[in-house]
């Protein structure tokens, strides 16, 4: 299929010039979308929406892109040495002006707003400049500055297909089209087309190979060879988009589904599916076929039933049920397949003509609260995933084999929810109420709960997001028939006896801070749904909704009374970021705060950890930490400090990571950095409810990253390997 492929349109992927006259095979070319600039001064340039000319940011092999202005114009070049590190942080910000689309004209400075690129980019005239190429050297990647033979080439492509089909008005998931990509055509370009095109017609020439060497009992081998073929166009079509990008860090493309959605990208990776690297072909095909090749699969025996759980799961006796039930209105999975539909449809309509019977999948059926689904209908969004998800948890009670319990796994993480008019609030999730409700409702109890790491340490640091790193699972069996009624002071007590031991022990399997809310729900939900009602005060039945709200409250609480075995130092630094973060204040509203901590301000700057002039005082800022400090050596060594020093160490780029938060955690000793642990987790519920996104990313990367810190810890303690990889 390969080689048919590059016969076919082999002519638009070239090999790239190299300094020594050889030629290398192009990984990928590095692209930045363009409009015009307003700037008269510009001359009605076309000018690029950069968020970083960043190529490599590894360290001793940083390359970056450097625009130049000349002619009235601009060029691309690029620089692979000698890379200083004020060259690199300049070229991290690109062309960008602050968050979303707001960009600067490279030419004149002028500012480019959201509201221009949006108007451009709907009348058809938001166009793409080369700025780099990453190619395959002898001694690894090599980055080069774009040819305009290399741009000349891509326009070339004149794709025989184009999927024309409208993308789903979906502004939850589905962020380009207020840019003017509307149509899944408008997500790749026209070599990216043809590359698909081409690979996708060549799945049902494949089958009938197949069938043709085969012979007249071939017909089930070949349809079984082009689905998986299919698979293959999935895995390449995934990164063979405009929507996929670079990542600087790791040399590699960053998919078009990073994360559920389709997002607007501005510079994007643009993929050789015929080279080695990924996003070509083979690599695809391989993964495909080492799922195929494991030896567990040929063993593997099972069978697949299409069913719709709302209406009935019965595909054989007492089944044992494991789940991941929708996500309420998080995830559109329907709207989001067709961006792989519309390609399976073309390569394998002719082998499941059933499944692709329609332009686009199915979406009235799918159990999802999305208002554009109901003309913007919230409500009636709710009711429908209400009654459905009901229907379907009621006919797994029934289903269910009576000795194992149902799990449910989910990672649906909690929003802020105000419920009173000074701001207060207490942390509640429309998604895990909606659930829960038809769990608990329809007669189970929840019985277990454990979280499962879902995303790697290193993923975790790398998304830059304060995302959920693991799913929860929930273990539910049907409720007693004689459960019974009681108060909602009754199931406070419970509450309150019960979950705190539960989150202590989450706290010791280092379940990440982001994800502890969550995690804490399931045991705080065994409580509640143990009881077949809990009553209020007027004697109605309390909601789930007011249970997760309880639930949050002894959480809370339970985080922090950890503070009172720190310092009281400590204590004061925690007081003042919860009123305070790190604004500065008049110095009068600190002595107050010395005096109800049992500090003082020469205490606290005798430790380093607040700054005081003029009047006011604040709390002193990570880049202001003593670069070579030495826990040993500080004469008032407070817990605040070291969670700083080794939250520094882990978040930022020259901090040292693993190995230095390792050497601080050992220096400082065990039950000290234990200590620092902890407070990470109290100031992420902190600057979580307080909306400071960073300083909660900061936390949950420390807690995260815990269990190699630790381990690399207990080497440097036992004279091990982190020793000499330190120089020690």
């Amino acid at each position: 299929m390969r080689e048919q492929a590059r016969e076919r349109i082999g002519r638009l992927y070239p090999r790239a010039g190299l300094a020594d006259g050889s030629q290398a095979t192009v990984i990928a070319w590095l692209w930045a979308r363009t409009v015009a600039s307003p700037d008269p001064a510009a001359r009605g340039a076309h000018v690029p929406l950069a968020s970083s000319f960043v190529l490599s940011s590894r360290k001793g092999r940083e390359a970056i892109v450097v625009p130049i202005v000349e002619n009235g114009g601009y060029r691309f070049a690029v620089k692979a040495e000698g890379v200083a590190p004020d060259e690199l942080a300049r070229a991290r910000a690109g062309t960008k002006a602050a968050r979303g689309a707001n960009f600067t004209c490279l030419l004149s400075g002028a500012p480019l707003n959201g509201d221009w690129i949006k108007a451009e980019g709907m009348a058809g005239r938001m166009g793409a400049r080369l700025m780099a190429v990453v190619a395959e050297g002898k001694r690894g990647r090599v980055y080069l500055e774009p040819t305009a033979e290399m741009e000349e080439t891509a326009r070339q492509a004149e794709p025989a297909w184009r999927p024309e089909q409208e993308l789903p008005d979906d502004p939850r998931n589905i962020w380009c089209i207020p840019y003017g990509l509307s149509t899944f055509a408008d997500l790749f370009t026209p070599r990216q087309l043809a590359a698909l095109t081409t690979f996708s017609d060549l799945v049902g020439e494949a089958r009938e190979r197949v069938k043709r060497d085969a012979g007249a009992s071939g017909d089930a081998y070949a349809d079984a060879v082009a689905t998986y073929l299919g698979f293959t166009l999935s895995k390449v079509a995934n990164i063979t988009s405009s929507i996929a990008s670079w990542m600087s860090d790791r040399g590699a493309f960053r998919e078009t589904f990073a994360r559920q959605a389709i997002p607007m990208v501005w510079d994007y990776a643009e993929s050789n599916p015929f080279s080695d690297a990924g996003g070509s072909f083979s690599t695809a095909l391989d993964k495909v076929a080492m799922v195929v090749g494991e030896p567990s699969m040929q063993k593997a025996k099972g069978f697949v039933a299409q069913k719709d759980a709302a209406n009935g799961i019965c595909i054989t006796d007492s089944p044992v049920i494991a789940t991941d039930p929708p996500y309420y209105d998080n995830i559109g999975y329907a709207d989001l397949s067709d961006f792989f539909y519309v390609w399976l449809r073309r390569a394998l309509a002719g082998v499941h003509p059933d499944l692709f019977r329609t332009l686009l999948t199915p979406k009235t059926a799918e159990l999802v609260a999305t208002p554009h689904r109901f003309g913007g209908d919230r409500e009636e969004a709710r009711r429908f995933f209400e009654t459905g998800l009901g229907r379907a948890v009621a006919h797994m009670r029934a289903a269910q084999a009576p000795d194992h319990p149902m799990t449910l796994f989910y990672a649906y993480k909690q929003v802020e929810t105000k419920t009173d008019g000074g701001g207060n609030g207490a942390t509640a999730s429309t998604g895990w109420e909606t659930m829960l409700s038809g769990i608990v409702g329809n007669g189970f109890t929840i019985t277990g709960t454990w979280p499962i790491r879902t995303e790697s340490t290193g993923r975790i640091v790398a998304s830059g997001t304060n995302a959920l790193a693991s799913s929860i699972v929930l273990a539910c069996r049907p409720r007693a028939d004689d459960a019974p009624s009681v108060t909602r002071r009754d199931f406070a007590q419970a509450l309150r006896r019960e979950l705190p031991d539960a989150i202590r022990r989450l706290q010791a399997e280092n379940v990440a801070p982001v994800d502890l809310a969550q995690a804490a729900i399931g045991p705080g939900m065994a409580v509640f749904s143990r009881y077949a009602r809990v009553l209020e005060a007027d004697g109605a039945p309390m909601g789930v909704r007011a249970a997760l709200a309880e639930i949050n409250r002894v959480l809370d609480q339970t985080l922090a009374a950890a503070e009172g075995e720190m310092d009281v130092d400590t204590r004061f630094c925690v007081a003042w970021f919860e009123q305070y973060g790190a604004a500065e204040r008049a110095y009068g509203e600190a002595e107050v705060l010395f005096i109800a901590k049992n500090t003082s301000f020469a205490g606290l700057e005798e430790a380093g950890v607040i700054v005081g002039g003029g009047g006011k005082v604040r709390l002193g800022r990570r880049d202001e930490l003593e670069q070579d400090w030495d826990p040993a050596r500080d004469r008032r060594l407070v817990d605040w400090k070291c969670a700083q020093h080794l939250v520094r160490a882990m978040t930022d780029e020259a901090g040292g990571g693993v190995a230095e938060a390792a050497r601080l955690a050992h220096a400082m000793g065990p039950a000290r950095a234990e200590k620092a642990r902890a407070l990470a987790y109290r100031l992420h519920t902190v600057s979580e409810r307080r909306g400071w996104a960073a300083e909660a990313l900061a936390c949950n990367i420390l807690v995260a990253s815990w269990p190699q810190i630790r381990a690399k810890a207990a080497e440097l303690a036992a004279g091990g390997p982190a020793q000499a990889e330190m120089g020690v």
